[in-house]
């Protein structure tokens, strides 16, 4: 008889980024990740009842990864949270190339998914409301880095070129709205 396998949510997690990473999103299934941990799928579904959950907990935990790199900057001031936003896009991408992007939009495709998605960007968008010239200009400059992040999901960026737009971005708010925090 072999060894049992342990599984956790996270072992298995790691695994389905595996499988994201180096197939695509499209190759995440329950069996391609129980043959990958070497678990059975029963023993997937113990974690994660259907393919859309282990997209929703992937999807978590990116978030959550986000979320730590963007740390909290105060809530009043939008130039000094779209600075952070763009260091911690720029340090994420690392760990979220553009095929775990591609996961994203299928993840997008369920309607729930897409009003919790659509309640964080209004969260964001009250975080960088106002009418003032820094507020215009912050809103800008997030837009800016969410049209490269769409950029990457379609593969119309190299990683060269991803740092250079991001630095243009930095390079313009900084002259709209003066000293960096």
């Amino acid at each position: 008889m072999g060894r049992t396998a342990k599984i956790t949510r996270d072992g298995l997690l790691n695994v389905a980024e595996d499988i994201v990473r180096s197939r695509g999103g499209a190759a995440l299934t329950i069996g391609a990740l129980a043959e990958a941990a070497g678990v059975s799928k029963g023993g997937v579904q113990y974690s994660f009842a259907s393919k859309d959950a282990i997209m929703r907990a992937l999807i978590g935990r990116w978030t959550a990864q986000f979320d730590e790199l963007l740390g909290d900057p105060p809530p009043e001031d939008p130039v000094r949270f779209v600075r952070r936003y763009i260091a911690a896009t720029r340090a994420s991408q690392k760990a979220l190339n553009a095929k775990m992007a591609a996961l994203l939009v299928s993840y997008l495709e369920d309607p729930a998914n897409l009003r919790e998605t659509r309640d964080w960007y209004r969260g964001v968008f009250a975080r960088l409301s106002g009418d003032g010239p820094q507020a215009r200009a912050a809103r800008v400059a997030f837009l800016a880095v969410e049209g490269l992040f769409l950029m990457r999901i379609n593969g119309l960026d190299d990683e060269n070129s991803w740092a250079e737009l991001l630095d243009d971005v930095e390079v313009i708010l900084q002259t709209l709205v003066g000293t960096p925090e």
